[in-house]
């Protein structure tokens, strides 16, 4: 069947009345366009001329869609760090301004996903689906936008949910020479979220990717990856790629912050990230200071660090808790970048090496940590168990090293030292086996009453063992007073340490009965003597 002429003279003439009408319509736009050149390629850095109106921290295109950061300023050049490979790139080569600063994905989406800070997908799981952007230097929030720290973040770990504890909102640094467990105190943090309604990110700054894939697959297993974010850099890459990965984290970390949700994000760690910035800053010729460090490397980590906190309700409501790490070098906490984020955060939990090689896992020095938000981030029937465990366990770590002298030690001393061992003991915990809150307060309160003193020390795991067993028949209103913001109330503690006493009384030992004494045979062999007077002449 073929079309009429008639029509098809039509269609030809509609076809050319759209084309004249669009031409006629059409008004061309001159945009200005301003383009530079590459005068010299260094380790990540390059150096710009010809880009006269460049901003601070502007983000600028090199040919093969690498981007760099606008980072010195100066009057005929500017210094460019990279964020990419720069094999392929050379003096010479055009540099395009892009009129915006660095951004990274945010929203849902990105949940369960393991990505680069340019949002490029790590784990072959397809594109990332983002909701929008948000730069990654943003400022923080005001002071009158930020409520106070009350609500705890429970990690899971009894030495710290009872002798640091750490509040929604707040800083802990983590600190500690290396392998002593600083990313399994933040990896077991993650794992105690489950249920929770905490979203966590997970900053890998310049590590091994082994090391990452390792964790990665302990949050699959354990079913953490569900609400958690894993933003990676590996230690090859460029630096200034290293150094803008924890800004992108916080940045995913804001966002749901804003909706209103409660978020824990990990730095893991930022020595690599200030070592990262050290070396752009000396590429690009500026000043060395205190161990060749710029004199800015204070800042770097505040304006960072300064962005966790936990608004108002008319701001959402949502927390951003931090726990940062930092590595020392033979246990030396005055260096320059340790006391810097010492400074900056509002705490710090030190891992000891002598304590993990002793076998006295998590490592934690109670002497040399602290919290600097304190029981105010406890809930109250927490704070009444766990109140005077630190001042005891003080008290036996200074009186243990005066016995280990031989000196003879009375009998109240002795107390101290037996109930501080057991303290030690009970604060010992497994890897990846976070306790509930519940269970903590059951088990604390049956040491801080001295129940666990009876128990030998090599049965206290087991006894602490079949006392979360035996937490199962705590009825569920008592369960529910513990974990709510109610205080501790006499009939509470009176269930708790009736449990406590049944529980513990297998592993305690029998008491000894005392048997009277037996009187003494006489002897058959010896004679009794006569009186002189009866003696024979």
């Amino acid at each position: 069947m073929t079309a009429s002429p008639n029509l098809l003279q039509t269609a030809i003439d509609q076809a050319f009345t759209d084309l004249r009408e669009t031409r006629e319509a059409f008004q061309p736009q001159l945009a200005p366009r301003e383009v530079g050149f590459v005068t010299n390629v260094s380790t990540g850095i390059v150096t710009v001329s010809g880009l006269p109106n460049v901003g601070f921290e502007e983000l600028v295109k090199f040919p093969g869609n690498l981007l760099g950061i606008a980072f010195n300023v100066d009057e005929d050049e500017i210094g460019v760090v990279l964020l990419g490979d720069y094999q392929d790139l050379h003096a010479g080569d055009e540099v395009e301004r892009t009129g915006r600063v660095m951004d990274v994905a945010v929203g849902n989406g990105l949940l369960g996903r393991v990505i680069d800070p340019l949002g490029n997908p790590l784990d072959g799981k397809g594109p990332v689906y983002a909701d929008h952007r948000m730069p990654v230097e943003r400022s923080a929030p005001p002071i009158m936008d930020r409520d106070p720290v009350v609500v705890p973040l429970q990690t899971g770990l009894k030495v710290v949910d009872a002798l640091i504890p750490v509040g929604r909102g707040q800083r802990e640094l983590i600190l500690g020479d290396r392998q002593t467990g600083k990313t399994a105190i933040a990896i077991d943090s993650i794992l105690n979220q489950r249920g929770q309604n905490v979203i966590c990110v997970y900053c890998a700054i310049g590590q091994r990717a082994s090391a990452v894939a390792k964790v990665v697959a302990k949050l699959g297993q354990e079913g953490a990856m569900e609400y958690t974010v894993v933003v990676v850099v590996e230690g090859n890459a460029a630096p200034g790629l290293v150094y803008v990965t924890p800004y992108a984290a916080t940045s995913i970390a804001e966002y749901f912050m804003e909706k209103g949700r409660d978020v824990l994000i990990v730095y893991d760690d930022l020595t690599q990230h200030a070592r990262a910035y050290r070396e752009i800053s000396l590429l690009l010729r500026r000043p060395p200071g205190r161990e060749a460090f710029p004199g800015d490397i204070f800042y770097i980590h505040s304006r960072m660090l300064e962005r966790s906190t936990h608004l108002i309700k008319e701001r959402g409501g949502g927390s951003l808790t931090a726990l940062p790490v930092i590595e020392t070098t033979a246990q030396d906490i005055s260096a320059y970048i340790p006391t810097n984020l010492i400074s900056i955060t509002d705490g710090q939990i030190y891992l000891s090496p002598t304590l993990f090689q002793l076998g006295i896992l998590p490592a934690v020095d109670v002497g040399k940590s602290v919290s600097r938000v304190g029981g105010a981030a406890q809930r109250p029937a927490y704070r009444a168990v766990a109140g005077h465990l630190k001042l005891d366990y003080s008290q036996f770590e200074e009186l243990e090293t005066f016995a280990k002298f031989g000196t003879r030690l009375d009998e109240s001393t002795r107390k101290i030292i037996d109930h501080g061992q057991h303290i030690r003991a009970c604060l010992k915990q497994p890897e990846s086996q976070p306790v509930s809150m519940v269970e903590q307060i059951t088990v604390l309160l049956a040491l801080t009453t001295g129940l666990f003193d009876r128990v030998p020390i090599d049965k206290v795991n087991e006894a602490e063992k079949a006392l979360h067993d035996a937490i199962a028949s705590i009825p569920a209103e008592v369960v529910n007073r513990l974990t709510s913001a109610e205080k501790l109330s006499n009939g509470d503690r009176k269930t708790i340490l009736d449990l406590g006493t049944r529980t513990l009384l297998p592993f305690q030992p029998a008491p000894e009965t005392k048997s009277e004494p037996k009187p003494e045979p006489k002897s058959e062999s010896k004679t009794e003597s006569k009186p002189a007077s009866e003696a024979k002449p």
